[in-house]
């Protein structure tokens, strides 16, 4: 399935072929191809960006390290020589 930001990217991407179908300089058909070859490559462009932000994405989800609190050292009791 498509997800919706591939299909709106897709639809950013051919804006301009929209455009020109408002003021009848270009044919729905031209444009619906290249709104349909605008789609893998938007799907292929955010692939790679969700690729590389993937790797920030399992920094954040690792559980942090314990934290080691320091304590007041108490020195042993003095023994009572007998």
């Amino acid at each position: 399935m498509i997800k919706p930001s591939v299909l709106l990217f897709a639809l950013l991407i051919s804006a301009p072929a929209w455009y020109r179908l408002l003021h009848d300089e270009v044919d729905l058909i031209q444009v619906l191809i290249r709104f349909l070859v605008a789609v893998p490559i938007a799907a292929v462009l955010l692939a790679g960006l969700r690729f590389i932000l993937a790797g920030y994405r399992k920094a954040d989800e690792e559980p942090p390290l314990p934290t080691v609190v320091p304590e007041p050292y108490e020195s042993a009791p003095e023994r009572k020589s007998t």
